[in-house]
């Protein structure tokens, strides 16, 4: 059939097995190729095709509430729910976007980038169902992975005590985006291979009740030998000790074995955990036999072979050059250990991984665990290096503050994908770490202007023993320059003028420099000199240099692909506040107080105005305001 001319979900109840998977099929055809153009996250997309087919030909989505943990598995349902038109748009600016969104479409009931939210969320639309007296179904569907996320933990134990009617699909694939890791995944092994536990507890019933005159006494006498049969069975019952029944494993490939175990399922009251089996990459052979990850989510490749169409760039990652320079470190300096929250392909720790296995800890989905894990290490005089994505930091800002900043432990955070990151949108965009880590006591923040810079700031890091510090550094690659042999730190605080000038000073860091250059180049032609500065250090700032602008009452303007608000322009207003500065003016360039989507990061920077040519201008109206305020004096 052709998918794009799919309205939504009805016309599901009317296929039966044989059509169902011949609608499979085309699914998986009709994504391998639109995310071979447009990239995204095809491995967890292929493998919940039967899944989805089945849910929405059960359900009545959006009545009954389908909920996506995370949204990285979502793909499939939003073809059933007749967006396959908009597929080759996948990620691109005004585009479709690649997780859930409400507005556009009805089905679409909760919105996630970050994992392990399902769940709380299902909780509570079910309270409000039963507030409201309503009666609809709703099915959390969850993988392996976000499982070991903290907050998922709590909201099964909340829904366990409240007895809520909700369907809870695990979908377990036994990867997240890198190879699962810890106690409860190693139970979910067990389950995986322990059979069916409820076909076998039904039919020892149905033999029971068979036996002449007694049959009845017994199997009600049973029910203690069945629950035994449970514990031998399946070894582990985590499910069913936290209140809710469990069903599985299922062949979540198989359509009669869901349909089977979900009407069951329907049927039942309070909570029930429905744990089916699938193959993350089904259908795609380069996708099936990934066993690290590169296959979660992609950018462009080629179906024929399945090599990925690679950047032109041969400079080397930021991600890359991070971790390579802590290695380097890391042979001489056995302080350095080595966290990532279930990041390690992501955060190119693999070979670090490799060369010093017990230096290096994956802990899963579970951000706040390694945060305070690191500064667990750092009390013992270990330096921990925590590398963790801008986005997945801000689930760590109790620990931070808490436990790493208020005990001003001696840990290096690796800032990863900071500043805008494209294709994720709103949920990944990095723009949100200055703002929520610079009020914090005792923490460092820097960011450098190019990958010699950024391996003198690991170096930076690793020695400084003055409390935590945090190196920010975006996604893809850096510039291609040639890298120093020795590595040295830089003074903590300093700054450094990267293009002369009188008239006005751009004050910027990391990615943006560029832009400042530029404009610095265009004002010129416009008979303005204005110095460009290598603000490299966010906190604290370089205030002897500050104070010598302010002393020549030049203007200042600060240009940061963060958020305005509470960001480095702030904390430059704020100091000339305290200094009572107001000899000449200042104004801020960045992004402004609502949510960026998905999008190339150039076309997301021209929207919101941090262009070269708004730098210009407003450079050239604050050097008209203070000559005016020079002539008013």
């Amino acid at each position: 059939m052709d998918l794009t001319e799919i309205t939504g979900p009805s016309f599901l109840k009317q296929l039966n097995k044989e059509q169902m998977g011949k609608l499979a099929e085309e699914i998986r055809a009709f994504l391998i190729e639109k995310l071979s153009v447009t990239g995204g996250h095809i491995g967890p997309n292929l493998g919940v095709v039967e899944l989805t087919i089945m849910l929405h030909k059960i359900f009545d989505s959006p009545n009954d509430k389908i909920i996506w943990d995370v949204g990285h598995q979502a793909y499939v349902h939003k073809i059933l729910t007749g967006r396959a038109s908009e597929f080759d748009t996948l990620r691109q600016h005004k585009g479709l976007c690649g997780f859930p969104k409400m507005n556009e479409s009805e089905h679409d009931v909760w919105e996630t980038g970050h994992s392990s939210t399902s769940l709380s969320a299902a909780m509570g639309m079910a309270a409000a169902r039963d507030i409201k007296g309503e009666e609809n179904f709703v099915i959390p569907v969850i993988g392996d992975g976000a499982l070991t996320g903290g907050m998922a933990l709590e909201a099964l134990n909340n829904i366990g005590h409240e007895k809520k009617n909700m369907l809870v699909i695990l979908n377990d694939n036994e990867m997240s985006i890198a190879p699962n890791v810890g106690a409860l995944h190693a139970i979910l092994g067990k389950l995986r291979t322990a059979g069916k536990y409820q076909s076998a507890k039904d039919e020892l019933e149905y033999i029971l009740r068979k036996i002449p005159a007694v049959g009845g006494k017994v199997a009600d006498a049973a029910e203690r030998v069945k629950d035994s049969l449970k514990y031998l069975l399946v070894s582990g019952v985590f499910f069913e000790e936290l209140g809710f029944t469990y069903l599985g494993p299922v062949d979540g490939h198989d359509f009669a074995d869901l349909e089977r175990n979900i009407q069951y399922a329907k049927k039942m009251d309070g909570p029930i955990l429905l744990h089916v089996i699938t193959k993350k990459g089904k259908g795609y052979r380069p996708a099936e036999e990934d066993k690290i990850g590169n296959w979660h989510g992609t950018g462009p490749y080629k179906i024929e072979t399945g090599d990925f169409v690679k950047s032109a760039s041969t400079a080397p990652s930021w991600s890359g050059l991070v971790a390579e320079t802590v290695r380097t470190i890391a042979r001489t300096d056995r302080r350095i250990v080595t966290i990532t929250p279930a990041m390690p392909v992501g955060s190119k720790l693999e070979k670090f991984a490799e060369e010093f296995p017990d230096r290096f800890f994956d802990v899963g989905i579970a951000e706040q665990h390694a945060t305070t894990m690191a500064a667990g290490l750092a009390t013992q005089g270990m330096k921990p290096f925590l590398s963790i994505y801008s986005t997945f930091l801000q689930r760590a800002y109790d620990q931070m503050l808490h436990d790493v900043a208020r005990q001003n432990l001696n840990v290096f955070i690796g800032i990863d994908r900071s500043g805008l990151v494209g294709g994720d949108g709103e949920t990944h965009q990095g723009i949100y770490d200055i703002a929520f880590l610079r009020h914090m006591p005792n923490l460092v923040i820097m960011m450098p202007k190019d990958e010699n810079e950024g391996q003198h700031m690991v170096k930076t890091a690793i020695d400084y023993d003055g409390g935590p510090i945090a190196m920010r550094y975006p996604r893809g690659n850096g510039y291609g320059i040639p890298l120093d042999e020795v590595l040295r730190p830089i003074p903590i605080g300093t700054w450094e003028v990267l293009r002369a000038g009188k008239d006005a000073a751009i004050l910027t860091f990391g990615t943006t420099i560029p832009m400042a250059l530029k404009a610095a180049e265009e004002l010129s032609l416009k008979g303005i000199s204005a110095q460009v500065v290598n603000a490299r250090f966010i906190k604290p700032l370089d205030t002897a240099m500050l104070d010598s602008l302010f002393n020549a009452g030049m203007p200042i303007l600060t240009i940061e692909e963060a958020a305005l608000a509470g960001g480095f322009g702030s904390a430059v207003l704020e100091y000339a506040h305290d200094v009572s500065h107001n000899a000449a003016p200042i104004d801020r360039l960045g992004i402004p107080d609502h949510f960026i989507e998905h999008g190339n990061t150039s076309e997301l920077l021209n929207e919101i105005g941090v262009t070269t040519e708004n730098a210009v201008e407003k450079v050239v109206s604050l050097v008209r305001k203070k000559a005016i305020e020079r002539e008013n004096v």
